[in-house]
Protein backbone atom coordinates (compact mmCIF):
# COMPACT_ATOMS: atom_id res chain seq x y z
CA UNK A 1 0.00 0.00 0.00
CA UNK A 2 1.18 3.75 -0.62
CA UNK A 3 0.35 5.59 2.58
CA UNK A 4 0.49 8.97 3.12
CA UNK A 5 -0.05 10.61 6.80
CA UNK A 6 -0.47 14.50 7.28
CA UNK A 7 -0.23 15.48 10.36
CA UNK A 8 -1.13 18.76 11.98
CA UNK A 9 0.71 22.83 11.25
CA UNK A 10 1.50 22.83 14.44
CA UNK A 11 4.54 19.75 15.25
CA UNK A 12 7.11 18.50 13.49
CA UNK A 13 7.80 15.17 12.45
CA UNK A 14 9.82 13.35 14.15
CA UNK A 15 8.11 14.74 17.56
CA UNK A 16 10.93 16.18 19.07
CA UNK A 17 8.37 18.77 20.37
CA UNK A 18 5.72 15.63 21.52
CA UNK A 19 2.26 16.16 20.83
CA UNK A 20 0.23 13.11 21.65
CA UNK A 21 -0.82 12.67 17.75
CA UNK A 22 2.57 13.17 16.44
CA UNK A 23 4.43 10.98 18.38
CA UNK A 24 1.64 8.11 17.53
CA UNK A 25 1.54 8.61 13.88
CA UNK A 26 5.21 8.58 13.90
CA UNK A 27 5.78 5.57 15.50
CA UNK A 28 3.00 3.54 13.47
CA UNK A 29 4.36 5.30 10.29
CA UNK A 30 7.63 3.47 11.17
CA UNK A 31 5.20 -0.14 11.71
CA UNK A 32 3.84 0.58 8.45
CA UNK A 33 7.29 0.72 6.79
CA UNK A 34 8.54 -2.44 8.68
CA UNK A 35 5.78 -4.13 7.17
CA UNK A 36 6.57 -3.44 3.36
CA UNK A 37 4.55 -0.47 2.79
CA UNK A 38 5.45 2.73 0.93
CA UNK A 39 4.88 5.54 3.67
CA UNK A 40 4.93 9.27 3.33
CA UNK A 41 4.31 11.50 6.15
CA UNK A 42 3.80 15.18 5.62
CA UNK A 43 4.28 17.73 8.62
CA UNK A 44 5.68 21.01 9.54
CA UNK A 45 8.80 22.26 7.97
CA UNK A 46 11.78 22.77 11.18
CA UNK A 47 14.87 25.06 11.26
CA UNK A 48 17.74 22.59 11.07
CA UNK A 49 15.94 19.77 9.30
CA UNK A 50 15.89 19.03 5.42
CA UNK A 51 12.87 19.70 3.69
CA UNK A 52 13.14 15.96 2.42
CA UNK A 53 14.25 13.27 4.20
CA UNK A 54 13.87 9.60 5.07
CA UNK A 55 14.18 7.91 8.26
CA UNK A 56 13.49 4.67 9.10
CA UNK A 57 11.97 3.59 5.83
CA UNK A 58 9.68 6.43 5.82
CA UNK A 59 9.99 9.49 3.43
CA UNK A 60 9.54 12.97 5.62
CA UNK A 61 8.26 16.34 3.47
CA UNK A 62 7.98 18.93 5.66
CA UNK A 63 5.89 22.60 4.54
CA UNK A 64 6.00 25.40 6.30
CA UNK A 65 3.49 25.46 9.11
CA UNK A 66 2.96 27.94 12.09
CA UNK A 67 2.43 27.94 16.03
CA UNK A 68 -0.21 27.19 18.03
CA UNK A 69 -2.18 30.32 19.16
CA UNK A 70 -4.42 31.46 22.11
CA UNK A 71 -7.70 31.77 19.38
CA UNK A 72 -9.49 28.70 18.39
CA UNK A 73 -10.60 30.79 15.17
CA UNK A 74 -7.14 31.68 14.40
CA UNK A 75 -5.97 28.23 15.12
CA UNK A 76 -8.31 27.09 12.46
CA UNK A 77 -7.65 29.64 10.15
CA UNK A 78 -3.93 28.56 10.63
CA UNK A 79 -5.12 24.61 9.44
CA UNK A 80 -7.14 25.64 6.65
CA UNK A 81 -3.92 27.62 5.10
CA UNK A 82 -2.12 24.19 6.18
CA UNK A 83 -5.08 22.12 4.41
CA UNK A 84 -4.17 24.33 1.08
CA UNK A 85 -0.82 23.93 1.59
CA UNK A 86 -0.68 20.24 2.11
CA UNK A 87 -3.37 19.60 -0.60
CA UNK A 88 -0.89 20.98 -3.36
CA UNK A 89 1.98 19.07 -2.25
CA UNK A 90 0.07 15.41 -1.62
CA UNK A 91 2.18 12.38 -3.99
CA UNK A 92 -0.24 9.82 -5.32
CA UNK A 93 -0.95 6.88 -2.47
CA UNK A 94 -3.88 4.54 -1.91
CA UNK A 95 -4.92 6.17 1.04
CA UNK A 96 -4.19 9.47 2.65
CA UNK A 97 -4.51 9.96 6.57
CA UNK A 98 -5.10 13.34 7.80
CA UNK A 99 -5.04 14.83 11.72
CA UNK A 100 -6.68 17.80 10.52
CA UNK A 101 -10.07 19.59 10.48
CA UNK A 102 -10.25 21.43 6.88
CA UNK A 103 -8.65 19.00 4.62
CA UNK A 104 -11.11 16.30 4.81
CA UNK A 105 -13.81 18.83 3.55
CA UNK A 106 -12.26 18.83 0.42
CA UNK A 107 -9.17 16.17 -0.13
CA UNK A 108 -11.42 13.66 -2.08
CA UNK A 109 -13.19 15.63 -4.39
CA UNK A 110 -9.99 18.01 -5.21
CA UNK A 111 -7.10 15.53 -5.30
CA UNK A 112 -8.75 12.01 -6.02
CA UNK A 113 -4.77 11.46 -7.00
CA UNK A 114 -3.99 11.25 -3.04
CA UNK A 115 -6.12 8.44 -2.21
CA UNK A 116 -8.84 7.19 0.05
CA UNK A 117 -9.41 9.85 2.56
CA UNK A 118 -8.92 8.74 6.86
CA UNK A 119 -9.55 11.22 8.70
CA UNK A 120 -8.70 10.93 12.30
CA UNK A 121 -10.95 12.51 14.63
CA UNK A 122 -7.87 13.56 17.57
CA UNK A 123 -10.37 16.27 19.38
CA UNK A 124 -14.14 16.12 19.86
CA UNK A 125 -16.22 17.35 16.61
CA UNK A 126 -17.12 20.63 17.07
CA UNK A 127 -19.68 20.46 13.88
CA UNK A 128 -17.06 19.66 11.27
CA UNK A 129 -17.69 16.30 10.66
CA UNK A 130 -20.87 17.54 9.18
CA UNK A 131 -18.95 18.35 5.79
CA UNK A 132 -16.94 15.32 5.92
CA UNK A 133 -19.52 13.30 3.54
CA UNK A 134 -16.53 12.32 1.20
CA UNK A 135 -14.73 11.02 3.81
CA UNK A 136 -14.19 7.34 3.56
CA UNK A 137 -12.58 6.47 7.15
CA UNK A 138 -13.53 8.01 10.20
CA UNK A 139 -10.42 7.02 13.22
CA UNK A 140 -12.14 7.78 16.66
CA UNK A 141 -10.59 7.62 19.42
CA UNK A 142 -13.37 6.76 21.80
CA UNK A 143 -16.88 5.78 22.33
CA UNK A 144 -17.98 9.41 23.43
CA UNK A 145 -16.12 10.83 19.92
CA UNK A 146 -18.09 8.11 18.05
CA UNK A 147 -21.37 9.70 19.30
CA UNK A 148 -20.61 13.08 18.92
CA UNK A 149 -19.65 12.12 15.16
CA UNK A 150 -23.31 9.71 14.75
CA UNK A 151 -24.79 12.83 16.15
CA UNK A 152 -23.45 15.34 13.97
CA UNK A 153 -23.51 13.02 10.92
CA UNK A 154 -25.61 9.83 10.85
CA UNK A 155 -24.32 8.77 7.38
CA UNK A 156 -20.81 8.55 8.52
CA UNK A 157 -21.57 5.80 11.11
CA UNK A 158 -20.56 2.90 9.16
CA UNK A 159 -17.06 4.73 8.32
CA UNK A 160 -16.11 5.17 11.90
CA UNK A 161 -13.67 2.51 13.37
CA UNK A 162 -12.19 2.91 17.33
CA UNK A 163 -8.74 4.40 17.39
CA UNK A 164 -7.51 4.23 20.54
CA UNK A 165 -4.16 6.20 20.54
CA UNK A 166 -1.44 3.17 20.90
CA UNK A 167 1.35 3.12 23.61
CA UNK A 168 4.89 1.43 24.01
CA UNK A 169 3.12 -0.44 27.20
CA UNK A 170 6.92 -2.32 27.07
CA UNK A 171 8.71 0.62 27.47
CA UNK A 172 6.47 2.28 30.26
CA UNK A 173 6.07 -1.16 31.79
CA UNK A 174 9.88 -1.85 32.16
CA UNK A 175 10.43 2.03 33.90
CA UNK A 176 9.08 1.45 37.61
CA UNK A 177 10.99 2.99 39.71
CA UNK A 178 9.37 4.17 42.69
CA UNK A 179 10.82 5.61 45.44
CA UNK A 180 10.08 6.86 49.17
CA UNK A 181 7.71 9.42 49.54
CA UNK A 182 4.82 8.62 47.99
CA UNK A 183 4.38 10.27 44.54
CA UNK A 184 1.32 11.65 43.06
CA UNK A 185 1.90 13.22 39.08
CA UNK A 186 0.31 14.44 36.25
CA UNK A 187 1.89 14.83 33.02
CA UNK A 188 0.40 16.44 30.41
CA UNK A 189 -0.12 20.12 28.79
CA UNK A 190 0.14 22.69 31.64
CA UNK A 191 -3.49 24.58 30.48
CA UNK A 192 -6.71 25.44 32.94
CA UNK A 193 -8.79 23.05 30.96
CA UNK A 194 -6.24 20.24 31.94
CA UNK A 195 -7.85 20.58 35.52
CA UNK A 196 -4.27 21.92 36.84
CA UNK A 197 -5.79 24.64 39.62
CA UNK A 198 -8.39 21.58 40.89
CA UNK A 199 -5.23 19.25 41.35
CA UNK A 200 -3.50 22.24 43.32
CA UNK A 201 -6.31 22.63 45.38
CA UNK A 202 -7.35 19.20 46.23
CA UNK A 203 -3.19 18.89 47.12
CA UNK A 204 -3.63 22.12 49.27
CA UNK A 205 -6.15 20.14 51.49
CA UNK A 206 -4.04 16.71 51.28
CA UNK A 207 -1.03 19.12 52.89
CA UNK A 208 -3.38 20.16 55.67
CA UNK A 209 -4.01 16.46 56.76
CA UNK A 210 -1.53 15.51 59.51
CA UNK A 211 -2.94 11.52 58.99
CA UNK A 212 -0.89 11.11 55.67
CA UNK A 213 2.20 9.37 54.71
CA UNK A 214 4.81 11.57 53.46
CA UNK A 215 3.97 12.41 49.59
CA UNK A 216 4.98 14.94 47.15
CA UNK A 217 3.56 16.13 44.08
CA UNK A 218 5.15 16.15 40.66
CA UNK A 219 3.47 18.27 38.07
CA UNK A 220 5.69 17.88 34.28
CA UNK A 221 4.16 19.34 31.06
CA UNK A 222 4.82 22.45 28.59
CA UNK A 223 3.16 25.69 29.98
CA UNK A 224 4.14 27.99 27.18
CA UNK A 225 0.85 29.07 24.60
CA UNK A 226 2.81 27.58 21.51
CA UNK A 227 3.17 24.23 22.92
CA UNK A 228 -0.19 24.02 24.13
CA UNK A 229 -0.10 25.06 27.33
CA UNK A 230 -1.41 28.09 29.70
CA UNK A 231 1.64 30.33 29.53
CA UNK A 232 3.66 31.30 32.49
CA UNK A 233 2.11 34.35 33.59
CA UNK A 234 -0.86 31.83 34.74
CA UNK A 235 1.50 29.15 35.97
CA UNK A 236 3.06 31.79 38.01
CA UNK A 237 -0.15 33.15 39.49
CA UNK A 238 -1.20 29.57 40.54
CA UNK A 239 2.09 29.08 42.24
CA UNK A 240 2.05 32.18 44.03
CA UNK A 241 -1.51 31.51 45.46
CA UNK A 242 -0.49 27.70 46.50
CA UNK A 243 3.08 27.97 47.33
CA UNK A 244 2.04 29.11 51.00
CA UNK A 245 -0.11 25.56 51.30
CA UNK A 246 2.21 23.11 49.63
CA UNK A 247 5.60 24.55 49.79
CA UNK A 248 8.24 21.43 49.39
CA UNK A 249 5.00 19.47 48.43
CA UNK A 250 5.14 20.73 44.66
CA UNK A 251 7.86 20.20 42.24
CA UNK A 252 7.05 21.46 38.74
CA UNK A 253 9.36 19.96 35.71
CA UNK A 254 9.30 21.12 32.35
CA UNK A 255 8.66 19.18 29.34
CA UNK A 256 10.02 16.12 28.61
CA UNK A 257 9.81 15.07 24.50
CA UNK A 258 12.08 11.90 24.69
CA UNK A 259 9.92 8.55 24.97
CA UNK A 260 12.73 6.71 27.20
CA UNK A 261 13.56 9.68 29.60
CA UNK A 262 9.02 10.55 29.40
CA UNK A 263 9.01 6.53 30.46
CA UNK A 264 11.24 7.25 33.23
CA UNK A 265 8.98 9.74 34.66
CA UNK A 266 5.80 7.38 34.68
CA UNK A 267 8.00 5.26 36.50
CA UNK A 268 8.32 7.41 39.64
CA UNK A 269 4.50 8.03 40.09
CA UNK A 270 2.62 5.97 42.38
CA UNK A 271 -0.78 7.60 41.53
CA UNK A 272 -1.24 9.13 38.13
CA UNK A 273 -3.88 12.21 38.49
CA UNK A 274 -5.49 13.32 35.42
CA UNK A 275 -8.28 16.03 36.21
CA UNK A 276 -9.46 17.17 32.92
CA UNK A 277 -12.36 19.36 32.77
CA UNK A 278 -12.23 19.61 28.92
CA UNK A 279 -16.02 18.21 28.12
CA UNK A 280 -15.17 19.49 24.46
CA UNK A 281 -11.65 18.70 24.33
CA UNK A 282 -10.20 14.91 25.64
CA UNK A 283 -10.69 12.15 23.30
CA UNK A 284 -9.18 9.36 24.64
CA UNK A 285 -6.40 10.17 27.73
CA UNK A 286 -3.15 8.94 26.38
CA UNK A 287 -1.00 10.12 29.14
CA UNK A 288 -3.36 8.02 31.38
CA UNK A 289 -3.16 5.02 29.56
CA UNK A 290 0.68 5.12 29.71
CA UNK A 291 0.51 6.11 33.46
CA UNK A 292 -1.31 2.91 33.75
CA UNK A 293 1.24 0.55 32.02
CA UNK A 294 3.72 1.84 33.98
CA UNK A 295 2.02 0.66 37.23
CA UNK A 296 0.63 3.79 38.79
CA UNK A 297 -2.89 3.73 39.66
CA UNK A 298 -5.13 6.22 37.91
CA UNK A 299 -7.62 9.08 39.24
CA UNK A 300 -9.23 10.92 36.25
CA UNK A 301 -12.26 12.92 36.08
CA UNK A 302 -15.68 11.93 34.86
CA UNK A 303 -15.57 12.55 31.23
CA UNK A 304 -17.31 10.03 29.14
CA UNK A 305 -13.54 9.73 27.21
CA UNK A 306 -12.08 7.72 30.22
CA UNK A 307 -15.17 5.31 30.29
CA UNK A 308 -12.90 2.67 28.16
CA UNK A 309 -9.66 3.20 30.38
CA UNK A 310 -10.59 3.62 34.12
CA UNK A 311 -13.60 1.43 35.68
CA UNK A 312 -14.20 3.21 39.00
CA UNK A 313 -12.44 0.64 41.86
CA UNK A 314 -11.46 -2.00 39.23
CA UNK A 315 -8.75 -0.16 37.35
CA UNK A 316 -8.77 3.43 39.05
CA UNK A 317 -10.50 5.64 40.93
CA UNK A 318 -13.39 8.63 39.22
CA UNK A 319 -14.64 11.66 40.63
CA UNK A 320 -17.45 14.57 39.62
CA UNK A 321 -15.13 17.08 38.45
CA UNK A 322 -18.53 18.90 37.73
CA UNK A 323 -19.26 18.78 41.68
CA UNK A 324 -19.22 21.75 43.51
CA UNK A 325 -17.46 19.46 45.94
CA UNK A 326 -14.71 18.65 43.24
CA UNK A 327 -11.56 19.45 45.11
CA UNK A 328 -13.04 17.76 48.18
CA UNK A 329 -13.91 14.84 46.19
CA UNK A 330 -10.66 14.98 44.53
CA UNK A 331 -8.59 15.33 47.59
CA UNK A 332 -10.47 12.12 49.19
CA UNK A 333 -9.70 10.02 46.04
CA UNK A 334 -6.43 10.77 46.43
CA UNK A 335 -6.22 10.42 50.35
CA UNK A 336 -7.79 7.06 49.99
CA UNK A 337 -5.16 5.81 47.65
CA UNK A 338 -2.23 7.27 49.51
CA UNK A 339 -3.26 5.37 52.89
CA UNK A 340 -4.87 2.36 51.48
CA UNK A 341 -1.42 0.55 50.26
CA UNK A 342 -3.09 -3.14 48.96
CA UNK A 343 -5.88 -0.60 47.13
CA UNK A 344 -3.61 1.76 45.42
CA UNK A 345 -1.59 -1.60 44.64
CA UNK A 346 -4.13 -3.84 43.10
CA UNK A 347 -5.74 -0.74 41.16
CA UNK A 348 -2.36 -0.42 39.92
CA UNK A 349 -1.58 -4.10 39.01
CA UNK A 350 -5.38 -4.45 36.97
CA UNK A 351 -4.18 -1.03 35.13
CA UNK A 352 -1.77 -2.30 33.59
CA UNK A 353 -3.47 -5.27 32.08
CA UNK A 354 -6.15 -3.48 31.04
CA UNK A 355 -3.51 -0.63 29.62
CA UNK A 356 -1.72 -3.48 27.49
CA UNK A 357 -4.35 -3.83 24.83
CA UNK A 358 -3.17 -0.41 23.76
CA UNK A 359 -0.21 -1.32 22.65
CA UNK A 360 1.33 -0.33 19.13
CA UNK A 361 1.76 -3.63 17.53
CA UNK A 362 -1.73 -4.48 18.60
CA UNK A 363 -3.23 -0.95 16.76
CA UNK A 364 -0.96 -0.75 14.19
CA UNK A 365 -2.18 -4.53 12.78
CA UNK A 366 -6.01 -2.95 13.04
CA UNK A 367 -5.34 0.04 10.96
CA UNK A 368 -3.60 -1.60 8.43
CA UNK A 369 -6.30 -4.26 8.58
CA UNK A 370 -8.57 -1.44 7.88
CA UNK A 371 -6.99 0.71 5.48
CA UNK A 372 -6.30 -2.76 3.59
CA UNK A 373 -10.25 -3.07 3.08
CA UNK A 374 -10.92 0.36 2.65
CA UNK A 375 -8.77 0.32 -0.92
CA UNK A 376 -9.98 -3.08 -2.06
CA UNK A 377 -11.78 -3.45 -4.98
CA UNK A 378 -15.29 -3.43 -4.58
CA UNK A 379 -18.45 -5.48 -6.82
Amino acid sequence: MKITIVAGFLLPIPPVRGGAMEKTWSRLAENFAAAGHEVTFISRRWPGWPNRETIAGVRHLRLRGADHTRYLALNLLLDFIWGLRVTRALPPADVVITNTVALPVWLRRIKPTSGRVAAVIARMPKGQTRFYGSVDLLLSLSAAVTARIVAENPRLAPRVIPFPLPIDWSLHAASAARTTPLTIGYIGRLNPEKGIELLLAAAARLAARPDLPPWRLVILGPVAIPGGGGGEAWLDALRTRFAPELGAHLTVLPPEFDPTKLARHYGTLDIFCYPSLAEHGETFGVAVAEAMSAGCAPVVSGLACFNELVGDGETGLVFDHTATSAPHDLAAALARLLTDDALRLRLATHAQVHARQFDYASVASNVLDNLARLIAPRP
